[in-house]
């Protein structure tokens, strides 16, 4: 989180500092808990690829302090201030239904029993009640890492799986862009099955799987094969997230693998292994066929049910569209729209700065030349 024209300018990133959060990224998954209430009755999360921390710091605030936000916490808000206004505060409740109802409304709901393991290449400074770990999700030393987070009393180290299977898994990883798009939905999509790969591990029946993905033009082919594990596949953008950015993410909800399916990171998904595929046909439209006619526009083939079922025995797979939903309350910001600073505003300093940047070598050697903003002892003295 820098300090150029554009980050001043990007609502998001002056509000998170603003409300403590690491990144701006947190108010991606608070407005897809808004839109799809992920956390509802989850205890136990693992966060892949979770430096520098923003998402775990929602988990932690959120199931473990149990503060509210979004809109639940804005409606709570607008309660207390009128409580204020109207001085209800001041006088004492007149009956026990008050008080309780006062209570819920005032006080933090804490959950218990809540586990969060935080994995990631890179450190990440500590969170309160959240176990980090620095792993390779695409290892399979980092499984055996994990059950040891998540149960350390109860571990088995011969075991492949939680003896108590996690409620959620996130997933905000991205690799550093190249501007070759085709390049970096691939590099994109690889990363997405390393952490589908973990999750199919952990995840317990009916669980939830939330990750970052990049929209291409094959990103059909990946909705259908996580159409296979999941009862429910749908695709978000947060408005928080910019509308320049190809990035969505995919919400997968109903953890329901096939028969005689077991996951294992010694032979992952996308090696050379496929997914049985059930004995249900994936439903209609099911197999999407394009066609770009002369004014431009592209069609869309949907195709029948009979056509679906014979060219998946032919080619064996099929593609699927998943639903596309736009997250985040309208009254909220827009990450594309410019907005005016006020007079008095004081630019803060991050949150949490980073704990070991790629370019924090760079900036000790630019020290020891004697450098500042980039110029050296000799284009210093020049001037």
């Amino acid at each position: 989180m820098g300090k150029s024209s554009k980050d001043k300018r990007d609502a998001y990133y002056r509000l998170a500092k603003e409300e403590g959060w690491r990144a701006r990224s947190a108010y991606k998954l608070l407005q897809l808990d808004e839109e799809f209430n992920l956390f509802e009755g989850v205890t136990r999360v693992v966060d892949l690829c979770a430096a520098p921390g923003s998402w775990s710091q929602v988990l932690s605030r959120v199931l473990i302090k149990g503060e509210r936000f979004g809109r639940a916490g804005w409606e709570e808000k607008q309660q207390n201030t009128r409580r204020y206004a109207l001085g209800l505060d001041k006088k004492e409740a007149t009956s026990d239904a008050t008080k309780v109802k006062t209570a819920d409304e005032t006080q933090p709901n804490p959950r218990e029993g809540v586990r969060i393991v935080s994995i990631d290449l890179q450190p990440m400074s500590p969170l309160e009640g959240v176990t980090t770990l620095r792993a390779d999700i695409t290892h399979p030393s980092t499984i055996p890492l994990m059950l040891k987070a998540l149960d350390p009393e109860t571990y088995d180290p011969k075991a492949t799986s939680a003896p108590h299977p996690v409620d959620l898994v996130i997933s905000d990883g991205a690799p550093d862009v190249t501007g070759l798009h085709d390049l970096d939905i691939y590099v994109q999509s690889q990363l997405l099955w390393a952490a589908l790969n973990l999750a199919l591990c952990v995840l317990k029946p009916g669980g939830k799987f939330v990750a970052k993905i990049f929209r291409g033009k094959d990103v059909d082919l990946l909705f259908a094969q996580l159409k296979i594990v999941f009862e429910r596949v749908r695709v978000a953008k947060p408005r928080s997230s910019r509308a320049s950015s190809i990035e969505a993410f995919v919400v997968c909800e109903g953890f329901c693998p096939p028969e005689g399916f077991k996951a294992s990171l010694d032979t992952p998904l996308g090696a050379g292994t496929q997914l049985p595929t059930p004995d249900k046909s994936l439903g209609k439209g099911s197999r999407v066929s394009r066609k770009v006619r002369e004014d431009g526009a592209i069609e869309l083939d949907l195709g029948s049910e009979e056509e679906d079922v014979a060219e998946d025995t032919e080619e064996g797979g099929a593609r699927w569209i998943a639903p596309f939903l736009a997250c985040g309350d309208l009254s909220a910001y827009d990450s594309d729209a410019t907005y005016h600073l006020p007079k008095d505003r004081v630019s803060l300093d991050p949150v949490q700065p980073p704990t070991a940047p790629p370019y924090k070598r760079a900036l000790e050697m630019r020290k020891l030349a004697g450098g500042a903003y980039g110029k050296t002892k000799g284009q210093q003295s020049k001037q």
